[in-house]
Formats: structure tokens, C-alpha cells, sequence
């Protein structure tokens, strides 16, 4: 565990949402987990928040009916539409639940991920960024980059879904294609937990150093949660349409 001082907790209260992405078998749950407790650990209002899209969920039902995955369940346009929508209404929760709370938040997984996963299958990323576009950026988002074959091995191993070598590389081409990639904290996320959670430290110390000094004091919890809740109606009915804007896209016949 990385030691605490005065200090590095007093700037640590100016961060507020911390993000890891990057491809199956990355190591984002569990550095997202190290990294809360760590946090928590220092005193700090630190939580673990996943933001999925049911893809594991499918998975598990589609075992269940003799299906090999999710998208041999579904179909590959639909299962990208669930996945879509059910990640974004995770991100909202969380988001909500943070103006409330004023947690800092650790999220599994962010908007990116949903860019990257229509990117590596070929499709098309504009309803998406329209509906996700609405939510604020992460203060850190640190992408794990890892190997595909690393990943590939690692995914087999824990024995409960699997990825096609194909996909993964697809996968990880797709995030280093996305325009926000130059605002990404790569880590190198090949070695042993320790080295990937010891380097995460290291970037969140040095993005500390870097940060401005905090700005006005912001509105106390209630009235800021009471705000959060009235301006959820508009995000909700615009990111619903952009939703359905891409079910209709996804679902209309190729041309």
C-alpha cells in the first residue's frame, strides 16, 4: 500500500472522479478496486463504482441456453445497443450518486470504453458520443494498455468468459484511435498487480503536483445533489433519443 502523508491527502480532496479503461483482461477491475481502498485507506471519501454494459451478464444467460456468448444471443447489433444503453445509465448513477455523495469515485470503465467497443466491431460511434457526450470528463482517466496476447491469456485463465485474440486487437487499436487518447495517463499494464497499482500511484502523485489550486468553494452537498437530481431530467430525455437513434442505426438493414 502506498503511504499517506498530510499532504498528498489534502491535494487528493481536489480530485473527484478517477477513471481506468482499456480492453478485457486489462486489469481494470481489480486496479479500480486497489485503488479505492488504497484511497479509502488514507482517510479519504473514496468508492469503487463499475460502469458495465452487461456484456459478462448476456454472457453468463447465454451459457445458460447453449449459446457460446452474448452476441450469438442477442445479435451483434442489438447486444451493442443493450450495451450501450446500460452503460450509460450506469454512468449516470454513478454520477448522480457522486453530486450526493461527493465520493471520490473510482469508476471501472467510462464512455470510452463504449467508443472503443463500437469502434473494434465496426460500428458507429455517433449516436453514442451524442448521448455519453453529455457527461462531464473524469478528472484522471488512465488507460491500461496491456498486450492482446497478455489479455487473451489472462481472460482464459480466469475460466468464466472468453475473447477472440481478433477482437482484443481490434480493441486496443480502437483506443489508441480515439481523439481522446492524448488526454489518456497510459500504464503499462503487462506486469504483476503491484507494478501496475505502484505505477498508477506514481501518476496520480505527479497529476497532483500538476493540478491548478482549487477554485471557488463548491455548493455544499444537499444543494449540490438537489441540482444534480433537477438537471437529470434533460440529460435522461437526450441521451434517450440519442440511444434510439443508434438502435434504429444499428438495427436498419445494410445498404
Amino acid at each position: 500500500m502506498v503511504p499517506s502523508s498530510p499532504a498528498r491527502k489534502l491535494q487528493t480532496r481536489k480530485l473527484h472522479t478517477v477513471a481506468l479503461v482499456g480492453i478485457d483482461g486489462s486489469g481494470k477491475t481489480t486496479q479500480a478496486h486497489r485503488l479505492a481502498e488504497e484511497l479509502a485507506a488514507q482517510g479519504l471519501p473514496a468508492v469503487y463504482r463499475r460502469n458495465a454494459g452487461g456484456r459478462r451478464w448476456f454472457g453468463r444467460l447465454a451459457a445458460r441456453f447453449g449459446r457460446r456468448d452474448a452476441e450469438e444471443l442477442l445479435g451483434r447489433r442489438l447486444m451493442l445497443v443493450v450495451e450501450s444503453l446500460l452503460r450509460w445509465l450506469a454512468i449516470l448513477r454513478t454520477l448522480l450518486r457522486r453530486s450526493l455523495t461527493r465520493e471520490l469515485t473510482v469508476m471501472d470503465r467510462y464512455s470510452f470504453c463504449q467508443y472503443a467497443s463500437l469502434s473494434a466491431r465496426s460500428a458507429s460511434q455517433r449516436p453514442a458520443r451524442l448521448a455519453y457526450g453529455l457527461f462531464p470528463r473524469p478528472d484522471v482517466t488512465f488507460l491500461l494498455a496491456v498486450d492482446p496476447a497478455v489479455a487473451y491469456d489472462r481472460i482464459e485463465a480466469r475460466a468464466y468468459d472468453h475473447e477472440e485474440m481478433s477482437y482484443l486487437n481490434a480493441a486496443a487499436a480502437a483506443y489508441r484511435s480515439l481523439p481522446e487518447y492524448g488526454e489518456f495517463v497510459v500504464i503499462d499494464a503487462n506486469g504483476t498487480p503491484d507494478d501496475v497499482s505502484a505505477a498508477l500511484h506514481a501518476e496520480l502523485a505527479a497529476w497532483q503536483r500538476r493540478s491548478a489550486p482549487a477554485g471557488a468553494p463548491r455548493l455544499p452537498a444537499v444543494l449540490a445533489g438537489a441540482r444534480a437530481l433537477l438537471l437529470a431530467g434533460g440529460p435522461l430525455a437526450a441521451g434517450a433519443t440519442a440511444i434510439g437513434l443508434q438502435l434504429a442505426e444499428l438495427l436498419s438493414p445494410a445498404v
